[in-house]
């Protein structure tokens, strides 16, 4: 049984709980590591139709990455430095008989047997923008116009929780801008004006704020103050499991250089590119319109159920 919990704890496992007694999550046993029912599945898709309406006649590049980065990029990109906590690596037997026979006998002794795996050359996506970078980067200085990808992936996260917003292994949509300051910034707030009447279309109460990432540690702090000093991060909030504390659904980032430092990313003339991204937290969204909207969705308000299925 589980221990009681703060009021918003309790909150998200009561909404979580309900999400299960419906159908619409499957558990795994692992805290936040779920299945999807056919209808949950249904809602990303149709919401994800509803981004490409908003976004799709950008011209951006389509690109789509399994959920998994080469280790030598994700070492490059400075997420260790930041995110260690949330970063997850792929391992695997690499031993011989002997070794595999010792595996078996831990197996079912009930020990640990996870010592025997090596690490892969494969890390865990841990945003679907991350493999963006050095794939644009390679193809050399960016064009006049900058460039403009619509990039869509499993993404995984280390952060166990009875919240079912806060899942381990989760989709997101991303827009990403690479360019000068100025485009990319206008393309920031571009997407901040119709984020959120996207999202208003669907008739969900949503707000926008100023935010910062979850960095690691005592320079962790110092960095998502500086972040917030610099309006580098809005977020687009959504009340899901808890009013007080809003999930954020949409996020809306200006990188400054990091990325074009990182990766070489450059402009015509020359000058290290600037990069934006917004990205959809497309199971958050399903789970803000099954909260506000109903556990049957075709209980849904007519004007709901026509942006998204028409």
């Amino acid at each position: 049984m589980r221990a009681e919990g703060t009021p918003v704890e309790n909150g998200q496992a009561a909404f979580r709980d309900a999400l299960i007694a419906a159908g619409l999550l499957i558990p795994t046993g692992v805290d936040g590591l779920y299945g999807r029912s056919g209808v949950f599945e249904d809602v990303v898709d149709r919401f994800n139709d509803l981004i490409t309406t908003w976004g799709g006649g950008d011209g951006a590049d389509v690109m789509r990455f399994p959920p998994g980065v080469a280790r030598h990029q994700f070492e490059q990109s400075g997420y260790l430095k930041s995110f260690p906590h949330l970063a997850g690596t792929v391992h695997a037997f690499k031993g011989d008989e002997r070794a595999h026979q010792s595996l078996l006998r831990r197996l079912e002794e009930g020990e640990e047997w996870t010592d025997a795996q090596m690490a892969t050359n494969v890390v865990l996506t841990p945003a679907a923008c991350y493999p963006v970078y050095p794939t644009i980067a390679e193809r050399g200085p960016l064009p006049a116009d900058g460039a403009l990808v619509d990039v869509y992936s499993y993404c995984f996260r280390h952060e166990p929780s009875l919240d079912p917003a806060r899942m381990q292994l989760f989709r997101m949509r991303e827009y990403v801008r690479a360019g000068t300051p100025e485009q990319v910034m206008a393309f920031r707030q571009s997407w901040v004006e119709r984020g959120r009447a996207l999202m208003e279309s669907l008739a969900l109460p949503v707000a926008v704020d100023l935010a910062n990432d979850p960095f690691f540690g005592r320079a962790g702090r110092m960095l998502a103050v500086s972040q917030r000093d610099q309006g580098l991060k809005f977020e687009l909030l959504i009340p899901i499991a808890s009013v007080e504390q809003p999930t954020a659904c949409l996020s809306f980032n200006y990188h400054q250089d990091h990325f074009g430092l990182l990766w070489d990313l450059r402009t015509p003339d020359g000058a290290v590119a600037h990069t934006a991204c917004v990205g959809f937290g497309m199971e958050r969204v399903a789970l803000a319109l099954f909260r506000h909207h109903g556990l049957d969705v075709k209980a849904w308000p007519a004007a709901v159920r026509a942006v998204l299925w028409g």
